[in-house]
């Protein structure tokens, strides 16, 4: 019976491991260069300003970015964690694709534009896509998750696989003076359970980022609509509160907050009548979950504050976590390390896999060469 057991165990690691692999592998490539998107992505330079608490208008930034898009509008404004910049995308309409904006970078202490790259272009930007969702929208991110759950299998069979192989062992004994393949079968197994724990929450962490869209999708048909329900709006066309007013009364209103997003009236976060501010706090947890803020659009008054629900928090826990972003540079060569690892066992698995399948065809072709005399 257990020899049953582990046969098929044996056999829902061996397939699932080999239908996921060829995209695990791809990840694996494609978030090593994420992991330090921060450092390798666009990185416009600040002039030193004497007093930092300063803050310049954000409406003539605005006025400036439109001014070089005639014809298009701001749907929304993103700061940056680390820089005092503020990116101010314009776009031909409220429900463009992010894909197409056109961002202009300001420093928010002086109002000056920043020399930059677009972040929708270059290499970080096509690493991203093949990492999210291939080039394939809504699709290929749902895709990846089916990847993800399959690779999930793989690791609890491999895990379940390793406790009689490793009785036969000691812990990190490689037989050396066996064939290659048993030699890289040992690496295989070393290494698979060097970075169990590790490679588990990346991969689960990884699954639940490809919910983002549904997440999102809930959040606006659920607590969005009964956010903005206390207050109908009185917005119509183009009387709207300036937006310094609107961040002004959103940062008087939780204080100890940063604004990181304002979403505009007519966009898919926000609802026609009303801005939606999403706000962080100031440790290395509540620094990554957003707090959103829904402000009437005709007086800029805040009408109300409300904690993201446990889905939405769970989606914003697992994405720094996915990429190493909790712990600075250190924690990020870290998890580098163990994503070229992780890359050594997905590549040793294939290896295997094709090392035992060529030698059943040798065995075979020998056997039939037999017969055939």
């Amino acid at each position: 019976m257990k020899a049953r057991r582990l046969r098929g165990w044996s056999w829902i690691h061996k397939w699932s491991s080999l239908i996921c692999t060829i995209f695990a592998l791809l990840l694996c490539l494609t978030g090593l260069p994420l992991i330090f998107h921060e450092e390798l992505g666009p990185n416009p330079a600040l002039e030193k300003v004497a007093d930092g608490s300063t803050r310049a208008s954000v409406d003539a930034m605005i006025a400036q970015a439109l001014a070089e898009r005639p014809g298009e509008i701001v749907p929304y404004l993103f700061y940056d964690r680390e820089k005092p910049i503020v990116k101010v995308p314009t776009a031909a309409s409220v429900t463009s694709a992010p894909d197409t904006f056109f961002y202009k970078v300001f420093d928010i202490r002086t109002g000056k534009a920043l020399a930059t790259d677009q972040p929708n272009e270059g290499f970080i930007y096509v690493m991203l896509r093949l990492h999210a969702d291939l080039f394939a929208g809504i699709k290929g991110t749902l895709f990846l998750g089916a990847m993800g759950l399959l690779l999930t299998l793989s690791i609890v069979s491999g895990m379940v696989l390793y406790g009689p192989f490793a009785r036969r062992l000691a812990f990190g004994e490689v037989r050396k003076r066996h064939s290659n393949r048993l030699r890289w079968l040992d690496l295989h197994n070393l290494l698979g359970i060097i970075t169990l724990a590790w490679f588990g929450i990346i991969t689960l962490t990884g699954v639940i980022n490809t919910l983002a869209a549904p997440i999102e999708l809930m959040w606006q048909s659920n607590q969005l609509i009964d956010m903005a329900a206390q207050s109908q709006g009185k917005a119509a066309g183009d009387q709207k509160a300036p937006v310094d007013l609107v961040l002004a009364r959103v940062r008087a209103a939780e204080p100890g907050m940063t604004v990181m997003t304002l979403a505009f009236p007519g966009t898919p976060f926000s609802t026609p009548h009303h801005y939606a501010a999403f706000l962080t706090g100031d440790t290395p947890l509540t620094s990554r979950i957003l707090k959103p803020a829904i402000v009437d659009a005709a007086s800029g008054e805040v009408v109300a504050v409300r904690d993201m629900p446990w889905y939405a928090t769970a989606l914003f826990v697992s994405q720094p976590l996915h990429f190493g972003d909790y712990g600075g540079l250190p924690l990020k060569i870290i998890w580098a390390v163990l994503d070229i690892i992780t890359i050594i066992i997905l590549i040793s698995g294939l290896y295997l896999w094709l090392a035992k399948w060529r030698g059943k065809a040798v065995v075979a072709d020998g056997a039939a060469a037999e017969f055939a005399r």
